[in-house]
């Protein structure tokens, strides 16, 4: 076992020096052997007085998940008097599930969950985040036949290669001449509140393409719908592909890079070029969690805050590719994983590209709840119909403020500063509310106190009047 994981742990130093990013390697071994072989802080936390240290997490097999498995291979929870054990889910639906039902403590989970759980689409629960996993990390591939004729209707820059970000406008002309023969065009999604269902929607739309509605009587979302988005979970997606079940997916790492590893598709757009710097995954608890057993769930945050630092620091992603790698982790070909987790992202195969901000775990606030992030996950849940009647402003308000959990986060990160983990400049000086930005797409500018604004600044899309 030793000698796979250090075979395997060479080949990511290969790699992450063919991709010339500025990241040091160094060894791994079983998991076990983790804490021995890496550098931690020599300085100790202060416990708080854990009500419940016995405790089960869920997680996904996706990179972005790394906060769970450093906290756990680092030490981070057992510094904070908590004893961890970390399960692999097979989809999301399980994962919301257990957690409700009290299987599960908590669970690495999309952002949109307790999103929808506390806002009225599927089942309901008070579910609370006090931990942002990271932004970016999603990418949209297509079939290799889908993007042979994408690809001359894509910009070229002077060497011929394609410009980025590319633009779902390149793939209308697919989708008419799918149309026209009488074929439905098909894209996979991983959940219906996922990031990647309001990304592809994002994306498509920007172009024209209609995504489709939800409504009552079709909770599949496909109501008047240019191309059929379906769910897939995320490690059968390159499987799904090769199959020609789709033509095309949103998915996060390491299966956009399986399917060029594979040579079976291509990545046309990451989520990074969509949405800069957007939230992706979220860490979720029940709000009887959290106000049944207060300092365990600081002391969890605490935790992953410290794990979200380390995996931003320079020197550390060869680390956690040789950790995420691991069969207990993502299990993927540690090649596959590290060919975004330490700084780059490969289109084309050959055409491998500097993204450093591809995986972000820590830098740009990446660990606070922002209100307004949660907010547009409430605006694309109105915009195409999972909210099935207009709301008002205040109401955008007060729903996100009882699941995004700020306070929590920052009690946590106010211990770490005084125990000299974090700098007094890690703590975001906010409302909870970030500035009106533009970096979409399509360049339309979203104000997260201007939710009804935002929904009705869209062709395509339902529109509010002001309530």
């Amino acid at each position: 076992m030793k000698k796979l994981l250090s075979r395997s742990l060479s080949t990511v130093v290969a790699s992450v020096a063919l991709a010339t990013v500025m990241f040091s390697c160094g060894s791994s071994k079983t998991s076990s052997e983790t804490q021995s072989n890496v550098t931690v802080s020599a300085s100790k936390t202060k416990q708080l007085d854990i009500e419940k240290p016995q405790l089960t997490f869920g997680f996904i097999k996706l990179t972005d998940m790394a906060p769970l498995a450093i906290a756990k291979e680092l030490g981070y929870f057992e510094d904070e008097g908590l004893f961890v054990t970390i399960e692999a889910q097979s989809n999301w639906k399980n994962v919301l599930d257990r957690v409700i039902d009290g299987q599960l403590d908590g669970s690495h989970m999309l952002a949109g969950q307790p999103i929808a759980a506390g806002a009225g689409f599927g089942r309901q629960a008070d579910l609370v985040t006090s931990f942002s996993m990271d932004l970016n990390g999603n990418g949209i591939t297509v079939s290799n036949d889908v993007w042979s004729k994408m690809k001359p209707n894509v910009p070229k820059d002077a060497e011929g290669k394609p410009v980025h970000p590319i633009k779902a406008d390149a793939l209308v002309p697919v989708i008419k001449e799918y149309k026209n023969e009488g074929k439905a065009f098909k894209m996979g999604m991983v959940f219906p509140v996922s990031t990647h269902n309001y990304e592809i929607r994002y994306w498509l739309a920007a172009a024209g393409v209609h995504p489709g509605y939800y409504t009552k009587e079709n909770i599949q979302g496909q109501v008047d719908a240019d191309v059929l988005l379906s769910v897939t979970p995320p490690p059968q997606m390159p499987a799904t592909l090769e199959a020609g079940t789709i033509f095309g997916y949103c998915v996060g790492e390491p299966w956009n890079q399986q399917a060029v590893f594979k040579g079976i598709g291509v990545p046309v757009t990451t989520n990074y070029d969509i949405w800069k710097n957007n939230p992706e995954k979220v860490f979720v608890m029940t709000k009887e969690f959290t106000e049944k057993y207060p300092n365990t769930a600081t002391a969890v945050t605490k935790a992953l805050i410290r794990a979200g630092k380390w995996l931003d620091e320079p020197g550390n992603r060869a680390k956690a590719v040789g950790i995420l790698s691991m069969p207990e982790y993502v299990g993927a070909d540690s090649v596959v994983i590290a060919n975004s987790m330490t700084g780059t992202f490969e289109f084309e195969k050959g055409d491998k590209r500097s993204m450093p901000d591809f995986n972000v775990f820590f830098r740009h606030n990446a660990t606070y709840p922002f209100y307004s992030d949660g907010v547009w996950f409430l605006t694309q849940m109105r915009r195409w119909g999972q909210i099935p009647t207009a709301k008002s402003k205040g109401w955008y308000d007060e729903t996100i403020k009882k699941i995004y959990r700020p306070d929590i986060w920052e009690k946590a990160a106010k211990l770490l500063v005084e125990e000299g983990h974090l700098s007094q400049s890690d703590i975001p000086q906010t409302d909870g509310y970030k500035a009106p930005t533009k970096d979409f797409i399509d360049g339309v500018s979203y104000d997260g106190k201007d939710p009804i604004g935002y929904i009705n600044s869209f062709k395509i899309g339902n529109k509010d009047g002001a309530m």
